[in-house]
Protein backbone atom coordinates (compact mmCIF):
# COMPACT_ATOMS: atom_id res chain seq x y z
CA UNK A 1 0.00 0.00 0.00
CA UNK A 2 1.22 3.51 -0.76
CA UNK A 3 0.39 6.78 0.99
CA UNK A 4 -2.53 7.53 -1.34
CA UNK A 5 -4.01 4.09 -0.67
CA UNK A 6 -3.51 4.64 3.07
CA UNK A 7 -5.23 8.05 2.86
CA UNK A 8 -8.19 6.49 1.05
CA UNK A 9 -8.39 3.71 3.67
CA UNK A 10 -8.31 6.37 6.43
CA UNK A 11 -11.13 8.24 4.66
CA UNK A 12 -13.22 5.03 4.57
CA UNK A 13 -12.60 4.50 8.30
CA UNK A 14 -13.73 8.08 9.03
CA UNK A 15 -16.76 7.70 6.74
CA UNK A 16 -17.77 4.54 8.62
CA UNK A 17 -17.51 6.16 12.03
CA UNK A 18 -19.44 9.28 11.05
CA UNK A 19 -22.15 7.25 9.28
CA UNK A 20 -22.78 5.40 12.54
CA UNK A 21 -23.56 8.57 14.52
CA UNK A 22 -27.29 9.31 14.70
CA UNK A 23 -28.59 11.91 14.59
CA UNK A 24 -26.00 13.03 12.06
CA UNK A 25 -23.32 15.52 13.02
CA UNK A 26 -21.75 18.11 10.72
CA UNK A 27 -18.00 18.00 10.13
CA UNK A 28 -15.12 19.51 8.19
CA UNK A 29 -11.84 18.06 7.01
CA UNK A 30 -8.80 18.76 9.15
CA UNK A 31 -5.35 18.95 7.59
CA UNK A 32 -3.82 15.85 6.02
CA UNK A 33 -0.26 15.30 7.18
CA UNK A 34 2.39 12.94 5.88
CA UNK A 35 5.44 11.62 7.68
CA UNK A 36 8.33 9.71 6.21
CA UNK A 37 6.07 6.68 5.71
CA UNK A 38 2.71 7.52 7.32
CA UNK A 39 -0.41 9.52 6.53
CA UNK A 40 -2.88 11.15 8.93
CA UNK A 41 -6.39 12.17 7.92
CA UNK A 42 -8.51 14.30 10.24
CA UNK A 43 -12.13 15.37 10.59
CA UNK A 44 -13.48 17.89 13.06
CA UNK A 45 -17.10 17.82 14.18
CA UNK A 46 -18.73 21.24 13.94
CA UNK A 47 -21.89 20.13 15.74
CA UNK A 48 -21.82 21.18 19.39
CA UNK A 49 -21.73 18.07 21.58
CA UNK A 50 -22.78 19.19 25.05
CA UNK A 51 -21.13 17.87 28.19
CA UNK A 52 -24.44 16.15 29.01
CA UNK A 53 -24.46 14.24 25.70
CA UNK A 54 -20.73 13.50 25.45
CA UNK A 55 -21.13 10.06 27.05
CA UNK A 56 -23.78 9.13 24.48
CA UNK A 57 -21.48 10.23 21.66
CA UNK A 58 -18.49 8.30 23.00
CA UNK A 59 -20.69 5.26 23.54
CA UNK A 60 -21.88 5.24 19.92
CA UNK A 61 -18.29 5.41 18.66
CA UNK A 62 -17.04 2.82 21.18
CA UNK A 63 -19.76 0.33 20.18
CA UNK A 64 -18.99 0.86 16.47
CA UNK A 65 -15.26 0.32 17.01
CA UNK A 66 -15.87 -2.89 18.98
CA UNK A 67 -18.42 -4.15 16.42
CA UNK A 68 -15.88 -3.43 13.66
CA UNK A 69 -13.18 -5.49 15.39
CA UNK A 70 -11.02 -2.53 16.40
CA UNK A 71 -8.75 -3.13 19.39
CA UNK A 72 -9.21 -0.44 22.05
CA UNK A 73 -5.78 0.85 23.01
CA UNK A 74 -6.68 3.51 25.55
CA UNK A 75 -9.62 5.39 27.01
CA UNK A 76 -9.06 8.69 28.79
CA UNK A 77 -12.17 9.34 30.88
CA UNK A 78 -11.26 12.96 31.70
CA UNK A 79 -14.51 14.83 32.42
CA UNK A 80 -13.76 17.85 30.21
CA UNK A 81 -11.50 16.32 27.56
CA UNK A 82 -12.19 12.61 27.13
CA UNK A 83 -10.39 10.66 24.42
CA UNK A 84 -10.43 7.16 22.97
CA UNK A 85 -7.82 5.39 20.87
CA UNK A 86 -8.24 2.18 18.90
CA UNK A 87 -6.43 0.17 16.23
CA UNK A 88 -7.92 -1.52 13.19
CA UNK A 89 -6.98 -5.05 12.20
CA UNK A 90 -4.77 -3.63 9.44
CA UNK A 91 -2.80 -1.34 11.76
CA UNK A 92 -4.51 2.05 11.40
CA UNK A 93 -4.73 3.98 14.68
CA UNK A 94 -8.01 5.81 15.20
CA UNK A 95 -8.51 8.51 17.81
CA UNK A 96 -11.45 10.51 19.09
CA UNK A 97 -10.52 13.55 21.15
CA UNK A 98 -12.99 15.96 22.74
CA UNK A 99 -11.50 19.44 22.95
CA UNK A 100 -12.61 22.93 23.93
CA UNK A 101 -16.36 23.67 23.79
CA UNK A 102 -17.10 19.97 23.23
CA UNK A 103 -15.54 19.93 19.78
CA UNK A 104 -14.83 16.38 18.67
CA UNK A 105 -11.77 15.55 16.57
CA UNK A 106 -11.23 12.26 14.74
CA UNK A 107 -7.76 11.32 13.50
CA UNK A 108 -6.67 8.22 11.60
CA UNK A 109 -2.94 7.45 11.42
CA UNK A 110 -1.73 4.90 8.89
CA UNK A 111 0.89 2.27 9.52
CA UNK A 112 4.16 2.71 7.61
CA UNK A 113 3.47 2.51 3.87
CA UNK A 114 5.28 3.20 0.61
CA UNK A 115 5.87 6.88 -0.16
CA UNK A 116 3.66 8.53 -2.77
CA UNK A 117 1.80 11.74 -3.43
CA UNK A 118 -1.41 12.18 -1.44
CA UNK A 119 -4.47 13.85 -2.93
CA UNK A 120 -7.03 15.81 -0.95
CA UNK A 121 -10.03 13.83 0.34
CA UNK A 122 -12.82 13.30 -2.17
CA UNK A 123 -15.80 13.34 0.23
CA UNK A 124 -17.43 16.73 0.64
CA UNK A 125 -17.51 18.07 4.20
CA UNK A 126 -21.01 18.40 5.68
CA UNK A 127 -20.39 21.73 7.44
CA UNK A 128 -19.46 25.02 5.80
CA UNK A 129 -15.95 26.31 6.33
CA UNK A 130 -14.68 29.65 5.08
CA UNK A 131 -12.03 28.79 2.46
CA UNK A 132 -9.94 31.68 3.81
CA UNK A 133 -10.03 30.35 7.38
CA UNK A 134 -6.57 29.64 8.76
CA UNK A 135 -7.91 27.51 11.61
CA UNK A 136 -11.05 25.46 12.12
CA UNK A 137 -13.41 27.45 14.37
CA UNK A 138 -15.03 26.11 17.54
CA UNK A 139 -18.18 24.04 16.99
CA UNK A 140 -21.00 26.31 15.88
CA UNK A 141 -23.85 24.09 14.70
CA UNK A 142 -26.63 23.24 17.14
CA UNK A 143 -28.34 19.86 17.22
CA UNK A 144 -31.59 19.24 19.08
CA UNK A 145 -30.06 16.01 20.37
CA UNK A 146 -26.26 16.39 20.58
CA UNK A 147 -26.28 19.99 21.86
CA UNK A 148 -29.02 19.46 24.45
CA UNK A 149 -28.00 20.33 27.97
CA UNK A 150 -30.05 17.59 29.59
CA UNK A 151 -28.76 14.05 29.97
CA UNK A 152 -30.20 11.40 27.67
CA UNK A 153 -31.62 8.47 29.56
CA UNK A 154 -31.62 5.06 27.91
CA UNK A 155 -30.48 4.28 24.42
CA UNK A 156 -29.14 6.79 21.92
CA UNK A 157 -31.58 7.34 19.00
CA UNK A 158 -31.02 4.86 16.21
CA UNK A 159 -29.38 2.30 18.51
Amino acid sequence: MDMQGAAERADRILDGILAEIEPDVHWVHGPTTVGSCTVTRRRTVMTIVSAQRRGNFLGVVDRFWRKSGYRLREINAHADAPAMYAETKDGFVVSLIVADKGQVHFDVDSPCVQQSEVADPIRQATAPLDPEAEVIPRPNINSDFWSAETPEVGVTPGH
